[in-house]
C-alpha cells in the first residue's frame, strides 16, 4: 500500500488511488483481530486540504499524526 499511517495505533491509514486516471487520498479505519478484522472506508478526497478537512471530521488526528509506508 502506498500512503500513511497513523503513529499511534495503526488503525487509521490514507492510501492514494488512482481510479479513471485521477489520484484519490482515501481514509480507511482498520479494526483489528480480535474484533473482526477488516477495513471500514470513511471517505475519498481529491485534494490534501480536503483530506484534512476529511480527517478532523471523522478522525482525532491531523496531517503531522500520519507517517510515510509503502
Amino acid at each position: 500500500m502506498r500512503g500513511w499511517v497513523c503513529d499511534c495505533c495503526g488503525r487509521w491509514q490514507v492510501s492514494v488511488e488512482r481510479i479513471h486516471g485521477r489520484y484519490l487520498y482515501r481514509l480507511v479505519r482498520v479494526y483489528r483481530v480480535e474484533f473482526g478484522g477488516g477495513r471500514d472506508v470513511l471517505g475519498e478526497v481529491r485534494t490534501v486540504t480536503e483530506l484534512e478537512a476529511l480527517l478532523r471530521a471523522r478522525t482525532p488526528l491531523t496531517l503531522a499524526d500520519l507517517h510515510e509506508v509503502g
